[in-house]
């Protein structure tokens, strides 16, 4: 054939360039081998971490809250920036997975020492021709991993990076073995957006854990790893070429339908448990996270058990009183020894209304919850005793703005009740006349005391502080509480074990918290109010209280046994009301099962009395044994005696205006007195004005004015100065 022929031409370049691509391989090959040789004679100077360091510095993304025992209860995510598991050993890998990824990586991986230098020729020869190959090993892969100056900037790495990746890599190889290698890449590698690791990426993409990975899923996720983030026909394309060199029993179909599971939604790892998010919360800020305690785990005192019986008990029975307009519930258990919070439920999480609300340190209206405390206070000052009367009816206390008129929550009055009966049964007017005798700072001091810190003046509460008009937390009225359970001390709460022990304060005298805690255990002295057979009656010993806010926004039941204080709130997060709820059927039917769980194998006894206290017999009518401090023992019941006939309106220094849109002479003024009795009579400024008998109604004049209540004999039983205006 002519040289000059067309096919004569054809081989010529044909040929030429044989010889061209010869060439330019063999320079390749000198030139890696040369490479090969500086790197062989030259120490590896790369100072590389040991695997143990790598391992123990990894850090999960999400951090974990255990509990006393040491079980996972909660798991949240606390670093933003990459989504990362727990360090998974090689052994607990799938095999398949392995395999996959060392066939789609580094084929020659256990016959070379960091750098496969075939590769790096092949590379290198592409490279003269234009052509893109990538030759780093996993050891290479790893070591710029490891190194954040081995990472490319711009996309791709410097010829000064590439050298020190080498060196590194044989660095590795020298201090490691080939298994941790692979345990480590296989642990720190990128997959999908933002998933690293082979937990994370077998989670969030498969919903298993990495041991259980089969052939079809492990040869998607080898084929992530050179293009984590190509599209779902690319990645299947390339795990089906995989597949017919690694895993020929993976079938198609099964590849992709992997991919489709995979990639063709939003991935999702579900948390190992999430039951007390409030507290993790707070614990992890606390300990710094992302990367807290060590592997991302800090341990609580909560009982895990007992926060899963507590979390389903409130949905329960808030299920049971939905249709009273009861969407809310907390509650809070702990030791009364170690102030340990044993469980933390702040919210009825998807039942209620709010699940990021932490009701248990939301402030909310105490009602007759701080009853306990204003008696406490007026037994420690000597001003009651237990046994002392007080008369149970109307009361009529001028205040800014009017007249403050306190009621029982059923709207009736009992007469002459002792200190006993009246807190008991949780009566209104004699806690405000309690008050009244002890003084509103007085009160306020020992609830501070006791750990309610956020309260406001006296002249802001006035004498609707008995009754409960200040607001406070779950978290602050079971500190209180437990203060009464282990006579009259107070010590902050944990919620760890390894928290600083702090510091108790007095709130109570011992004497004083121990006549409180035996009063709140009878059942009998409550029974007017609460019958007999109420849930607050446990067959063990405990002391317990309720209240209720005002327009049934609040519910509390709040108690102690020997071992425990359990306090429980219910109502709504929204400050609705609720509908015909009262103590008894909203917070205490929970408080009665978390006590019956807690002591479902030990028994509760009532407290020692302490040695300043003295058991007296009471004579009279009702005569019983009572517990008095010592130094005031009475053997008659005395105390408070029920007032005579008196002037309930209008009362000392109040001022009456006309109103200008009446006339004057259809205005009048009330007076009114108890008891309504027909021989007594009233004298206004010195001149008889009728009988007391009924209302009597005085067209006012205008100046300051001195109203007297009389008896037959024209003796004078109370008299209250006014101003018309």
């Amino acid at each position: 054939m002519a040289a000059g022929s067309p096919k004569g031409i054809r081989r010529f370049f044909r040929n030429r360039r044989v010889r061209v691509w010869t060439a330019w391989s063999g320079l390749a090959g000198f030139l890696c081998l040369a490479a090969a040789g500086l790197v062989t004679y030259f120490p590896a100077g790369e100072i590389v971490p040991s695997f143990e360091q790598v391992r123990a510095g990894h850090r999960r993304s999400e951090s974990v809250l255990l509990d006393r025992h040491g079980e996972v209860l909660h798991e949240q995510r606390t670093d933003s920036s990459v989504r990362r598991l727990d360090w998974v050993p090689l052994e607990m890998i799938s095999p398949a997975f392995m395999s996959a990824l060392v066939n789609a990586e580094d084929r020659r991986f256990h016959r070379h020492g960091g750098v496969d230098w075939i590769s790096a020729a092949s590379a290198l020869a592409g490279w003269m021709r234009r052509e893109s190959r990538g030759a780093s090993t996993i050891t290479m892969q790893l070591a710029g991993q490891l190194d954040d100056g081995l990472r490319p900037s711009g996309g791709r790495r410097t010829w000064l990076q590439k050298w020190r990746q080498v060196r590194a890599a044989r660095a590795l190889e020298r201090r490691w073995s080939k298994a941790q290698i692979l345990e480590a890449y296989a642990n720190l590698l990128a997959f999908r957006g933002e998933l690293q690791g082979v937990s994370a990426a077998a989670g969030g993409l498969f919903g298993k854990q990495p041991h259980g990975l089969t052939a079809a899923e492990s040869l998607v996720l080898a084929a992530l790893v050179r293009s984590p983030n190509a599209s779902p026909g690319q990645v299947a394309a390339r795990a089906r070429a995989l597949a017919l060199a690694v895993l020929p029993a993976a079938l198609p179909g099964d590849i992709d339908a992997c991919v489709a599971r995979a990639l063709d939604h939003p991935y999702f790892i579900r948390p190992q448990a999430a039951l007390a998010p409030q507290v993790a919360r707070r614990l992890f800020h606390e300990a710094g996270a992302p990367g807290v305690g060590g592997r991302g785990r800090v341990s609580c005192t909560l009982d895990r058990a007992l926060q899963q019986f507590v979390i389903d008990t409130i949905g329960r029975h808030l299920m049971a009183i939905h249709a009273q307009n009861v969407r809310d519930a907390a509650a809070l258990v702990v030791d009364n020894h170690t102030g340990e919070v044993l469980a933390y439920v702040a919210n009825a999480g998807s039942r209620g209304s709010a699940v990021h609300v932490d009701g248990i340190r939301a402030l909310r209206q105490a009602g007759s919850i701080l009853k306990p405390f204003v008696y406490g206070a007026a037994l420690d000052r000597q001003v009651l005793t237990a046994a002392s009367l007080i008369d149970d009816s109307p009361l009529e206390i001028p205040v800014n703005g009017g007249i403050y008129r306190p009621a029982n929550y059923d709207r009736l009055f009992r007469g002459p009740v002792t200190v006993r009966v009246a807190l008991a049964s949780s009566l209104n007017v004699p806690a405000v006349k309690a008050l009244n005798l002890i003084g509103i700072e007085a009160v306020l001091a020992v609830l501070r005391n006791a750990g309610i810190e956020k309260l406001q003046s006296a002249e802001f509460y006035g004498p609707s502080l008995a009754l409960g008009s200040a607001d406070v937390s779950l978290w602050d009225l079971v500190q209180a509480y437990r203060s009464l359970a282990v006579g009259g001390a107070w010590s902050p709460l944990r919620l760890r074990t390894d928290d600083p022990s702090a510091g108790s304060r007095r709130v109570l005298s011992q004497e004083a918290a121990f006549v409180i805690a035996d009063i709140l255990s009878d059942r009998e002295s409550r029974s007017g109010t609460f019958s007999l057979e109420s849930p607050l009656a446990t067959r063990f010993w405990t002391a317990v209280k309720t209240g209720t806010s005002k327009d049934m926004r609040d519910n509390w039941c709040v108690g102690f046994s020997d071992t425990f204080t359990v306090g429980v709130w219910a109502g709504n997060f929204s400050g609705e009301p609720m509908w015909n709820v009262s103590g008894i059927s909203g917070a205490a039917p929970v408080w009665v099962e978390i006590m019956n769980r807690l002591h479902r194998e030990r028994t509760s006894v009532p407290p020692e009395p302490p040695p300043g206290v003295v058991e007296r017999a009471i004579s009279g009518p009702g005569a019983h044994r009572e517990w008095f401090l010592r130094g005031t023992e009475a053997a008659v019941v005395a105390g408070l005696a029920s007032p005579g006939a008196r002037i309930v309106y209008p009362t000392t220094g109040m001022v009456v205006a006309f109103d200008p849109d009446i006339p004057a002479g259809e205005q009048k003024l009330f007076f009114e007195a108890r008891p309504l009795d027909e021989r007594l009579h009233w004298v206004l400024d010195g001149q008889p004005l009728g009988s007391a008998g009924s209302l009597v109604l005085w067209p006012p004049a205008r100046g300051r004015h001195e109203l007297a209540l009389a008896d037959a004999s024209g003796r004078t039983l109370d008299q209250v100065r006014f101003e018309v205006r």
